[in-house]
């Protein structure tokens, strides 16, 4: 059972069809997370959410994490929602600038929670952690809105990351069908 959060994701943001997925498998259901990230109501309500459980799997964190782009909006909200401040994980260094890959100030040895949306296999997210720790960052802990659970747990525990998830891919099918099994009229 999903909570109204869970079903408006799966309202305004489930699709089906064919899908190539960037750990390059395919899939017959795609969470769009533009479709959520976009939407001030949704993004709100997911940036308090994952405020509330940041803090409860990593009370100590004194900033928040979001790897460019997907989490950025996410880790923004979450930061509003907490006081926390965050900062963002480039995909890579960029060349021009500052040249960072880190964007956004910290001090080494500051303990981050990573926020991320959707976690398939966990290779975008173990890259988020390597560059953070690279840094001189302490990471333990990620939360994502949905676990696909197609790995991406297992991927990071590896790197002694605890993967933490608002929802899992089970759930929100499972609400899916159960919003299409509803009489309309």
């Amino acid at each position: 059972m999903i909570d109204d959060l869970g079903e408006l994701l799966v309202e305004h943001a489930l699709l089906e069809g064919d899908f190539l997925l960037r750990s390059g498998k395919r899939s017959t259901w795609y969470l769009d997370k533009y479709r959520f990230e976009t939407r001030p109501d949704l993004l709100a309500a997911l940036g308090e959410r994952l405020a509330e459980v940041a803090h409860d799997v990593e009370p100590d964190t004194t900033r928040l994490a979001g790897p460019a782009l997907g989490a950025v909006a996410l880790a923004a909200s979450a930061s509003m929602a907490s006081g926390l401040p965050f900062i963002i994980v480039r995909g890579e260094t960029k060349e021009y600038g500052t040249a960072n890959r880190i964007e956004g100030p910290f001090e080494q040895g500051e303990l981050v929670c990573l926020l991320e949306d959707v976690v398939t296999s966990g290779g975008a997210l173990a890259e988020s952690v390597s560059a953070l720790r690279e840094e001189g960052l302490v990471v333990r802990n990620a939360v994502c809105v949905v676990d696909r659970e197609e790995g991406g747990a297992d991927t990071l525990a590896r790197l002694g990351v605890r993967l933490r998830s608002l929802y899992r891919a089970r759930d929100l099918l499972a609400g899916r069908r159960a919003e299409a099994a509803k009489p309309h009229g």
